[in-house]
C-alpha cells in the first residue's frame, strides 16, 4: 500500500488516519486511548508520599533538615504517558512492517512529541515526512486534513 498515515496524538489519545493521495479525505483506521491517564494519582501510585526522616532525630544533628516529602523522579502521569508512547511506537512499527503505510505524518502535542520521537524505531525515522507539534486530537478528520494542508502550504 502506498498510503500516508497521519497520527494525531497527545498523552491521552492517539488517532491513526490513512490517506492514499494528499488530496484524498482522511480515513480513520484506529483510535487508541491511554486508560492510565484517566485514573487519579492515588489509583496509579502504590507508594504514599510522606516523611523520609524525623527532623529531630540524632542523625540530623548539625545537618540540613531533610525534605519532608518524597518526590519521585517521575510522576505517575508522566510514566503512564511514556507507556502510552511506547504502545504507539510499537503499533506504528508493526503496521509499517505489515506494509500498511509508506509515509508517516506526526501531528502530536509538543510535550508528547518529545516523548514519542525517541521511541520510534529507526525504520520509522526515514518514513516520517511531516511533524506538526500541535494537539488536534479533538478535530474531525476533515478539520485535521485542513490543518495539515495549511501547515504544508506555509512551509
Amino acid at each position: 500500500m502506498n498510503a500516508n498515515w497521519i497520527v494525531s496524538a497527545n498523552a491521552t489519545r492517539a488517532r491513526f488516519f490513512s490517506q492514499e493521495k494528499f488530496s484524498d479525505p482522511l480515513e480513520e483506521v484506529n483510535n487508541m486511548v491511554n486508560g492510565g491517564s484517566r485514573l487519579r494519582p492515588g489509583e496509579i501510585e502504590s507508594d504514599k508520599r510522606g516523611p523520609i526522616a524525623a527532623s529531630k532525630s540524632a542523625h540530623g544533628v548539625g545537618a540540613a533538615t531533610p525534605s519532608k516529602t518524597y518526590e519521585p523522579a517521575q510522576t505517575a502521569d508522566k510514566h503512564e504517558a511514556e507507556l502510552f508512547a511506547k504502545d504507539i511506537a510499537a503499533y506504528l512499527l508493526q503496521a509499517y512492517q505489515n506494509r500498511r503505510f509508506q509515509r508517516l505524518s506526526l501531528v502530536v502535542s509538543p510535550q508528547f512529541l518529545g516523548m514519542l520521537r525517541p521511541l520510534l524505531d529507526s525504520q520509522l525515522e526515514s518514513v516520517v515526512k511531516l511533524e506538526i507539534n500541535k494537539d488536534y486530537t479533538q478535530f474531525s478528520a476533515a478539520q485535521l486534513r485542513e490543518q495539515i494542508q495549511a501547515h504544508t502550504a506555509k512551509g
